[in-house]
C-alpha cells in the first residue's frame, strides 16, 4: 500500500512538472502613480502590433473597445478627480473607448468584472464620458498606458498604440487635502518640520507668502542650523520682493551648507546671491 501511494505521488509530481509554460501574447501590466497626494493605479493587458494594422482595422472605428486585451482595463483613483469640468468619484472603473479617426470617446464604467466589453452595454454604469481628439504617435509596438506632465494638482493619462495617442489631462484635490493636513498638524503640537513643510508648500503653490514667511521663521526657531530651511526662507523673501532679506538668508544657508559639506546648496546659494545682488 505504501509503495502504491509513493508511486502515485511520483506520477502527480511528474505531471505537475510537465505542464507547458509559454509567454502570454498580451502580457499583463500594472502601473502605480502618486499624483499630488492622490494614488492612481492601472491594471491592463498589452497586445502588440506584430505587423498587423491596428487603428481602423484590428481596433475598428466606431465600436466600443476594451482598451487593451483579455479582462477589461481597470483604473483606480484614491480620491475624486476631475476631467475638465466633470468630476469622477474615487474608486475603480473599467476603461473603455470608442476610437474614431478624428474623435475618441473614453468611458469610465463602474462595473469592472467583465471579460472584453459588457454584454449588454449598460449606459447607466458610465460614470464619465470624455471626448478627445487623438494625436499622431510613432511606432508604439505594444499597447501602452502611461502618465505624463505630473504636477502637484494633476497629470495626463495617456493611451497609445501603433500610430495613435490619446491624452487625458485630469486634476486631483491636492490643495484641499494639503490645506486640511496643514490645519490639522499646526493645531496639534506642531514641530519645526511641520512649519517647514507648510511654508514650502505655500511657496511652491504661490499661496500666501506672508503666511509662508511666518511659518518658516517658526521652523528656523526650532532648528537654526538647517541650511535647507534658510534656502527656502530666502526664496520666500525673494518672492515678497525683500531682496536684502533674501540675500541675508541665502548667505546664512551658504555658510551652513559649506560647514555641512553640501556642494549643491553651496552652488545654489552662490548663484542666488549673485542674481539678487544685481
Amino acid at each position: 500500500m505504501k509503495k502504491l501511494i509513493y508511486m502515485l505521488a511520483i506520477c502527480v509530481s511528474s505531471t505537475a512538472l510537465a505542464q507547458v509554460q509559454t509567454p502570454q501574447p498580451s502580457p499583463s501590466s500594472k502601473i502605480q502613480q502618486t499624483v499630488g497626494l492622490t494614488e492612481v493605479s492601472v491594471e491592463f493587458s498589452r497586445p502588440s502590433m506584430r505587423g498587423r494594422d491596428i487603428m481602423g482595422a484590428l481596433v475598428p472605428y466606431g465600436a466600443i473597445w476594451r482598451t487593451g486585451a483579455n479582462k477589461n482595463t481597470v483604473i483606480t483613483f484614491g480620491d475624486a478627480v476631475t476631467f475638465g469640468d466633470q468630476e469622477l468619484a474615487a474608486g475603480s472603473y473599467a476603461l473603455y473607448t470608442r476610437p474614431g479617426k478624428d474623435q475618441w470617446e473614453v468611458f469610465f464604467y463602474s462595473s469592472t468584472e467583465n471579460w472584453g466589453t459588457p454584454d449588454p452595454w449598460d449606459a447607466s454604469k458610465v460614470a464619465v464620458t470624455i471626448e478627445v481628439a487623438p494625436t499622431t504617435a510613432k511606432d508604439i509596438e505594444s499597447f501602452s498606458i502611461w502618465f505624463s506632465k505630473l504636477h502637484n494638482n494633476g497629470a495626463t493619462l495617456n493611451l497609445g498604440w501603433a500610430d495613435t495617442r490619446v491624452a487625458l489631462p485630469f486634476g486631483v484635490p491636492t490643495v484641499a487635502k494639503a490645506t486640511a493636513s496643514i490645519q490639522q498638524a499646526l493645531k496639534n503640537d506642531p514641530k519645526h518640520r511641520d512649519y517647514y513643510s507648510a511654508a514650502v508648500y505655500y511657496l511652491q503653490e504661490g499661496q500666501d507668502l506672508n503666511q509662508a514667511k511666518a511659518w518658516m521663521e517658526k521652523a528656523i526657531d526650532g532648528k537654526d542650523d538647517a541650511y535647507w530651511y534658510f534656502r527656502q526662507y530666502s526664496l520666500i523673501l525673494e518672492g515678497l520682493k525683500d531682496a536684502d532679506g533674501a540675500i541675508a538668508a541665502a548667505k546664512q544657508s551658504l555658510a551652513l551648507a559649506e560647514k555641512a559639506g553640501n556642494p549643491d546648496y553651496v552652488r545654489m546659494n552662490k548663484a542666488a546671491i549673485e542674481k539678487w545682488s544685481k
